[in-house]
């Protein structure tokens, strides 16, 4: 059990990093499996619906940059905490939860994202 954790740890971030970063068929070619529930309210369902929304996004953020600051993995589940970087500098921090199936494939998605603030009261970074 704990490689298959660690597969899917390496899968979600390949796939995360494939799509963000351009190449959104590859990702669900390489990293999707045949049924994709999505749950983040401005992407549609299904496969199709997910290559169409990075498609634009793309084309409208090509310079955004992502890190990666930890994965977490349990049972059929891997969380990502990222650090992004869109235009003109803007930061969010994002957390995206993948759930895969026995194949080692995503079959559904959901995500939380914040906008990084100039201040804090703890004084703790948000990543």
């Amino acid at each position: 059990m704990p490689d298959k954790l660690e597969e899917n740890k390496k899968h979600a971030i390949a796939f995360y990093r494939t799509a963000y970063l351009g190449n959104h068929a590859k990702a669900v070619e390489l990293y999707v499996g045949a049924e994709y529930i999505q749950h983040n309210p401005l992407v549609g369902d299904g496969i199709q619906a997910f290559i169409d929304y990075f498609t634009e996004m793309a084309a409208r953020y090509p310079s955004k940059k992502i890190d990666f600051v930890r994965a977490v993995a349990e049972g059929d589940l891997v969380a990502l905490h990222t650090h992004q970087t869109w235009p003109d500098n803007d930061e969010y921090v994002a957390m995206d939860f993948f759930r895969f199936d026995t194949e080692g494939k995503i079959i559904e998605h959901w995500d939380a994202i914040q906008e990084v603030p100039n201040e804090t009261t703890n004084g703790n970074p948000m990543y």
